[in-house]
């Protein structure tokens, strides 16, 4: 009598989860299982599988690697047997194995997931791929940047996805929310991007895990509102019940760390970036001497200096203006630019 399947499972997996964390249906079916197969027995899920105890067996030598081949010796063996997917996911093979199947007598086929993508997993594919483009044998023109040639590109990629963005919260484009994720991505490039080359340092590297691991634990501290402290106790602080208040507790927070760190500003202006965008940098310088209790002599400073006739004291005085109407000053011009150029471009039309 010829050899009769009874269950073939196909078992998929994620190739971004950790090969050994399958789902207990299946390693049920691995372990009930006649015969295991897999393509390449050295892949991490079928290695995985075997250090488990559950042994893996590759295609037999005479078998190529076509969906149609394969689907045939599996269909040609005996009993219950599990087919451990490739990480492409063995492109054909679920098609072969139906077009294969006999009409009498066919055996149970399961598709079976022993592992999914959880959010953020494709995360892992990105900084794979900047690996490689890093990496010898990459891409030249990625393995000769440096942190300081890379800055512009940051700073570009940022004011891109800034005016996509913004855009985003008054339309329901569908190109222009692709448009959005296509420009966040293009940022994402820049964040992996100087964490490969910073893992490259000779004296003192830090790498993708390094950037992540310090914003979740900056992110956990400035949230005491949100997240538990330290010491397994209840963290909320009941105060941070407003987004204003909470804003403020994060500065607070902010600068009992610089204060502890050993870097206290001698001034409320001291680390406001001086290539911001002359705009912006009109918003921040406010907003940090509106903080430290100046928003009075800020204003008496800029209805002083367009008296005696200073131009930029004009524009403060706007940026003042739309600070206290809960504007950005930098937003607002962007948006009130964006409708100019439409309108220039009807008025054309017509």
């Amino acid at each position: 009598m010829d050899p009769v399947v009874r269950q073939l499972t196909l078992l998929l997996t994620s190739p971004r989860v950790a090969p050994g964390l399958l789902s207990a249906s299946a390693w049920e079916a691995l372990r009930a299982a006649d015969h295991v197969l897999a393509r390449d027995v050295e892949a991490d899920t079928p290695r995985a599988v075997a250090a488990a105890g559950v042994a893996v067996r590759p295609l037999p030598g005479d078998v190529t690697g076509s969906p149609q081949a394969v689907a045939g010796h599996l269909l040609g063996l005996d009993g219950d047997l599990v087919w451990v997917g490739s990480p492409d996911g063995d492109p054909g093979l679920a098609e072969a194995l139906a077009v294969t199947l006999p009409e009498e007598d066919a055996p149970t086929l399961e598709l079976l997931v022993g592992s999914w993508d959880t959010p953020g997993a494709r995360l892992l594919d990105a900084v794979a791929v900047m690996d490689r483009l890093r990496s010898p044998g990459g891409c030249p023109w990625d393995a000769e940047q440096t942190h300081a040639g890379l800055t512009r590109y940051l700073i570009e990629e940022a004011h891109e996805a800034a005016e996509v963005l913004e855009q985003l919260d008054d339309e329901t484009d569908e190109q222009l929310r692709q448009d959005a994720v296509d420009e966040l991505g293009d940022v994402l490039l820049q964040v992996l991007f100087h964490a490969r080359v910073g893992a490259e340092h000779a004296d003192d590297p830090f790498d993708i895990d390094d950037v992540a691991a310090t914003l979740v634990a900056k992110l956990v501290r400035r949230h005491p509102h949100v997240f538990a402290a330290p010491d397994g106790t209840d963290g909320a602080d009941h105060d941070l019940a407003t987004p204003a208040s909470v804003e403020a507790g994060w500065e607070r927070i902010k600068a009992q760390e610089q204060a502890a760190a050993g870097a206290v500003r001698n001034h409320p202006l001291d680390g406001v970036p001086t290539g911001m965008p002359p705009l912006a940098r009109a918003a921040k310088v406010a907003s940090r001497l509106e903080r430290h209790g100046r928003g009075q002599w800020l204003q008496d400073w800029s209805t002083r200096g367009r008296a005696e006739g200073e131009a930029g004291a004009d524009l403060l005085a706007a940026v003042l203006d739309l600070r206290s109407r809960g504007l950005d000053p930098d937003g607002a011009l962007r948006h009130t630019l964006r409708a100019l150029e439409q309108a220039a471009r009807a008025a054309d039309e017509d």
